[in-house]
């Protein structure tokens, strides 16, 4: 266990629900997924267990899924997801430099999360912005054309 989960009650009861609604349904397992990361935000190992045992199977099943797909995080993520495309119409026009501008800036490697929470940054594979590359996303803003330069100016926008 990773001693840090909480959940609220109402966050448990919404959970015994979901299981309850689609265990009996084959293939139901993303789907359950999907509901249990919208509930707490991610996927922790406790709801990764309790998701195998509602379902009886095994919970390498789970794991490995939530691990597979990058639609599901089994970290707690920031308020803010940035995407920086590392494609190779971004990666050929700089977006190299604008994820390490990105990291210095952040004081986090792609993957991980900032200590306040704010931000949760990842490397992404073509988003389909070519024509706008090297491009960032945060959240559902797609920024493109971008330089070093800039990064500093966006980042600053979002510490609300």
């Amino acid at each position: 266990m990773s001693g840090h989960f909480a959940e609220s009650a109402e966050q448990r009861q919404q959970m015994k629900k979901v299981l309850a609604d689609y265990k009996i349904e084959p293939g139901s397992l993303m789907v359950i997924m999907q509901r249990a990361q919208g509930i707490y935000g991610y996927l922790p190992i406790e709801i990764q267990i309790r998701i195998a045992e509602g379902l009886n199977i095994p919970l390498q099943e789970v794991y490995g899924i939530a691990t597979f797909y990058t639609q599901f995080n089994i970290t707690p993520a920031g308020k803010y997801k940035v995407g920086v495309c590392l494609g190779t119409a971004c990666y050929v026009k700089g977006s190299g430099d604008i994820l390490a501008k990105v990291q210095e800036k952040l004081g986090v490697a792609a993957g991980e999360t900032t200590r306040d929470g704010r931000f949760t940054l990842e490397a992404s594979r073509c988003i389909g912005c070519c024509g706008l590359a090297p491009v960032m996303t945060i959240g559902e803003h797609v920024y493109g054309n971008l330089t070093v330069e800039d990064i500093e100016k966006i980042l600053y926008k979002y510490n609300d």
